[in-house]
């Protein structure tokens, strides 16, 4: 009996001292949750663009075999890995190591003219090869350009709204990178982001007049250098389209756009069917890229034109409501970056659209979550996993709104 009330005091004993050890729960410092759900009709839009877009790259390039369409799947998918980590992030964390991002994209912009590392193709040095695909830093630094200048924009915010003073130092920021995206001819992508950051410092309180002249005067001294070097390539591009009636014009310089052109119209309001297109076989290059969206006019008419432009209406202005809404709650970090990101989608979808529909001239754009292309595919999906990300952060409890930028 004794052993007995010996042995049950003692099991007692462990209880109690068991009762009081707390489990340990590992928690990594950077990852942060917001008890929130992320808004799923944005999710279910992406995804939408997402599937219709591998569709159509599987549509535009089955004839040369299926390594873009197996390519642009591992594309999603990383950019999905790479969007799902960065839903788990908060902002104050992207607020604070944006300067570390921002050295680290311009040190691989400066790679990319290292020979051996470094890919060129059609005149431009852009890339850098992985083995996988090529990297292009360019498309990296459009998002993390956002990033930076929102932090740079919060803690110099007296400095933006002087006249003159903000612009000219935001300027001397970004004037390293914006030099070497130049000196990889990639006039496009500098073009995106100056215009995202000029729309920032807007927003921001920056004076619409001194913004108005900067724009004016750069855009002069682009037609000034067309006008002295006559003979470039970008120079007979433009006074080809705009200074010659487009169907009489047999110039190759206007090519693409004809036959963009042409296959829309044969696409009609219904479309010739998915895959029965016949301007992706020769007469379209780049059909699985650059020009994909005049694959849709033709193979899916005005129908799946119009599918595109309200999915890509819908983010965009779905990005501008987050923005306004973090605003409310007196996060300007986050509503910056929301502005930022919504902006660089409707500048970069837009220019696309408008250059298949024949507007303006050609040039290397992709159409966003739609265009083969890995770079650009996965800062796009990471785009819209940080405005979920700040749209969670909008909506958690007031006592929690501490711990949020």
């Amino acid at each position: 009996m004794f052993a007995v009330e010996i042995i049950l005091d003692r099991q007692k004993i462990q209880k109690a001292t068991l009762s009081h050890i707390k489990p340990i729960k590992y928690k990594f410092s950077m990852f942060e949750k917001t008890g929130k759900t992320p808004h799923l009709q944005l999710i279910y839009t992406t995804l939408a663009l997402l599937l219709f877009g591998w569709m159509m790259v599987l549509s535009t390039s089955v004839h040369m075999g299926f390594s873009h369409f197996q390519k642009q799947g591992i594309f999603i998918v990383l950019g999905l890995i790479g969007g799902f980590i960065m839903l788990k992030l908060p902002l104050s964390f992207l607020k604070k190591y944006a300067p570390l991002f921002y050295l680290l994209g311009t040190f691989l912009l400066a790679l990319v003219f290292v020979p051996g590392l470094g890919v060129s193709a059609k005149g431009a040095t852009r890339w850098i090869d992985l083995g996988l695909f090529n990297f292009q830093p360019s498309e990296m630094m459009k998002l993390v350009v956002i990033l930076f200048i929102a932090g740079y924009i919060v803690s110099h915010e007296k400095d933006v709204g002087r006249p003159w003073l903000g612009i000219f130092k935001t300027g001397a920021v970004l004037s390293v990178p914006i030099l070497l995206i130049l000196f990889e001819t990639d006039m496009g992508a500098t073009l995106l982001i100056v215009a995202t950051v000029l729309a920032m410092l807007l927003v921001a309180g920056g004076y619409f007049k001194q913004l108005a002249i900067i724009s004016a005067g750069s855009v002069s001294l682009m037609v000034l250098a067309l006008y002295l070097f006559p003979e470039s390539a970008r120079a007979k591009r433009l006074f080809e389209f705009w200074q010659t009636e487009l169907w009489a014009n047999t110039s190759e310089k206007v090519i693409q756009t004809k036959q963009a052109l042409i296959g829309i119209a044969r696409g009609d309001w219904t479309g010739t069917g998915v895959g029965a297109g016949i301007q992706k076989y020769s007469r379209l290059p780049e059909s699985h890229n650059d020009m994909i969206f005049a694959i849709i006019g033709e193979e899916l008419g005005v129908v799946g034109m119009l599918f595109v432009l309200l999915c890509f209406g819908y983010i965009i202005g779905k990005g501008f409501n987050i923005a306004k809404e973090a605003l409310k709650h007196g996060k300007k970090y986050s509503s910056f970056v929301a502005f930022g990101i919504s902006i660089w989608l409707a500048l970069q979808s837009g220019v696309n659209i408008a250059m298949n529909l024949g507007l303006i001239p050609i040039k290397g754009f992709t159409l966003p979550f739609i265009s083969y292309g890995g770079s650009s595919m996965i800062f796009a999906i990471v785009s819209i996993a940080i405005l979920l990300r700040i749209d969670m952060e909008n909506r958690v409890s007031f006592n929690k709104q501490k711990n949020y930028v």
